[in-house]
């Protein structure tokens, strides 16, 4: 296994292995005052960060760990239009018009997404191609009527692949054809972070590590305390996500985290490699419980899935991940994981984004729902917006109606366990 190479920093993943260790930003320490101050330095918190300072206003960023610590260094790096949650979801929470400005939205998002990378130069091997796969004739059905849907109702050119098609840029039986999208991708999640810190930081953001939030105060100034200093902002952005973690109760009501995991094989070769994925797509099924995966730069398979509700990693993982993984390519029958992590993702009940403010100067973004690469960019690009006096995106995210989760902080993990249960049966019998 190689999973000592990894930086004591940063939980053991072949992404925290595979960039450059970088020095930590010093902590926060005794009173400072900012225009706006974040919570947290994920991508969310980053991009409204860098969108801000890019206006003009001075921001500071707070973060628990090291730049990009929690998903947004950890998950499966897939960057895919759209949102958490099924577009037919989110037009029955807000009707066909306001869904239409959601999808858009999601579209600028994606094109958001690849402007960054290519103006601040940011080496975070973008790859372009995702392809949805679907096991069951039923998961083909409705692949292939989303398709239709998209393009009649959207204007979102989405192609359909049969078997034979698909086979020659994937080698694998399993799936019956895909859905490609062009537009969406892929890259390595923590060199985005990373990058996304240093534009930040070149734009005059003031980032502090290792300084995690402690409490909220809220008032016509609102402050971020944290136990060694605090920052006092006209207006504050929550970008914590699943490790909020007190701040905020009313927001973690309708957020619950999820753990999620992935795997990183040994280096394969370029030819073996490229003998699984032709194109360098991203692949994912279709699936409650879904597998997916791609290609890393040093040509290893990165497999990701098992997401788990009950909030312990599921016992076995490596083993169980090695099966998933050679069930789809059984010519892997040779073939390890050198890495397997994983971390929290947060998923709101309907799986839609939610997004707003907590008071007038208080503005949050949660609820990303294992969809995150490409949304929690424009969530950022979004409240920064909305900081700066243009609400208008802001306030049809806001439509969103989100419920808390059933049974309280005591029971409703195992409500949730027991619902996903179904889920997982459903996959296995139709």
């Amino acid at each position: 296994m190689a999973e000592d190479k990894a930086s004591p920093d940063y939980p053991a993943s072949w992404y925290a292995a595979s960039v450059p260790a970088t020095p930590p930003r010093p902590p926060l320490r005794g009173r400072s005052s900012a225009d706006v101050a974040v919570l947290g330095a994920g991508y969310t918190g980053l991009t409204a960060a860098l969108a801000l300072a890019e206006k003009g206003y001075q921001v500071t960023v707070l973060e628990a760990e090291r730049i990009g610590w929690g998903a947004s260094g950890r998950n499966g790096g897939q960057a895919i239009v759209g949102y958490g949650c099924d577009q037919d979801m989110i037009e029955r929470l807000l009707g066909n018009a306001d869904a239409r400005l959601l999808f858009d939205f999601s579209r600028d998002g994606m094109t958001l997404l690849k402007q960054r990378i290519a103006r601040h130069g940011i080496d975070c091997d973008w790859r372009d191609g995702y392809a949805s796969v679907p096991i069951h004739a039923r998961q083909e059905r409705t692949l292939r009527a989303d398709l239709e849907r998209m393009a009649q109702r959207y204007d979102y050119p989405l192609q359909w692949w049969d078997r034979t098609r698909l086979r020659q840029v994937l080698a694998s039986d399993r799936y019956r054809g895909a859905v490609f999208d062009a537009a969406s991708g892929h890259l390595h999640p923590l060199a985005y972070a990373q990058g996304l810190a240093c534009a930040a930081a070149a734009a005059g953001v003031t980032l502090h590590e290792h300084s995690p939030v402690t409490r909220l105060e809220r008032g016509t100034r609102p402050v971020l305390h944290t136990a060694q200093g605090h920052v006092e902002a006209d207006f504050v952005v929550l970008a914590g996500n699943a490790w909020l973690q007190g701040i905020a109760p009313e927001l973690e009501t309708r957020m619950m985290p999820v753990g999620t995991y992935i795997g990183a094989t040994q280096p394969l070769g370029e030819a073996r490699a490229r003998a699984l994925i032709g194109n360098d797509m991203a692949v994912a099924d279709s699936n409650w419980a879904l597998d997916y995966f791609r290609l890393s730069r040093d040509h290893r398979l990165l497999f990701g899935g098992q997401a788990n509700y009950s909030a312990l990693p599921p016992p076995g993982l490596r083993a169980s991940m090695t099966r998933r993984m050679r069930r789809v390519f059984p010519q892997l029958a040779d073939v390890t994981l050198d890495y397997v992590w994983g971390g929290y993702i947060d998923i709101t009940r309907n799986r839609a984004p939610h997004w707003g403010r907590l008071t007038p100067n208080v503005y949050f973004a949660q609820g990303f729902s294992g969809h995150g690469v490409a949304s929690t960019g424009l969530a950022g690009e979004v409240i920064a917006a909305a900081i700066a006096g243009q609400a208008q995106r802001l306030d049809v995210f806001e439509r969103i109606a989100h419920r808390r989760f059933p049974g309280g902080a005591a029971l409703r993990r195992p409500l949730l366990v027991a619902a996903m249960s179904w889920y997982k049966l459903r996959d296995l019998l139709w």
